[in-house]
């Protein structure tokens, strides 16, 4: 059976590059499968749940934003940043979420900072949601 090619690069490194039947994409859209012979396309990437599914085998990264292309049997996901589920720190996500809230208290929606602040706070909403899912 044919098989695509994910590979997930972050700025400071490459997460993974592996052969899946499926991978399931939070683009800025909603989510998306892409399995052998999707259509090329560019999307930006939402904070949210990466899918690889292999045969029966299921792996779950959490990606904050970035881009993804797929061409043909290759889907390149260039994150923000991205970790495996299992990898989570709740504790740490929950202080950042915390101290973003508090920040974006602070600020007006014409500060420059409100949306550094607004993304950090859906960011680390959506990471603790699919870490706590998984428990």
């Amino acid at each position: 059976m044919a098989k695509v090619t994910v590979e997930v690069v972050t700025p400071e490194r490459r997460i993974l590059s592996q052969q899946v039947d499926e991978a399931i994409i939070p683009g800025s859209e909603g989510l998306f499968g892409v399995r052998p012979g999707h259509t090329a396309l560019l999307s930006l990437l939402d904070a949210g749940p990466l899918t690889l599914r292999d045969g029966a085998t299921t792996q779950v990264f959490f990606v904050a934003g970035g881009f993804a292309q797929v061409n043909h049997d290759t889907v390149m996901v260039l994150a923000d940043q991205a970790e495996p589920v299992a990898a989570i720190d709740v504790g740490a996500a929950q202080k950042r979420l915390a101290e973003a809230q508090e920040t974006l208290k602070t600020l007006s929606s014409a500060d420059a900072g409100f949306s550094v602040q607004s993304t950090a706070v859906r960011r680390e909403t959506a990471r603790i949601a699919l870490a706590t899912k998984r428990a």
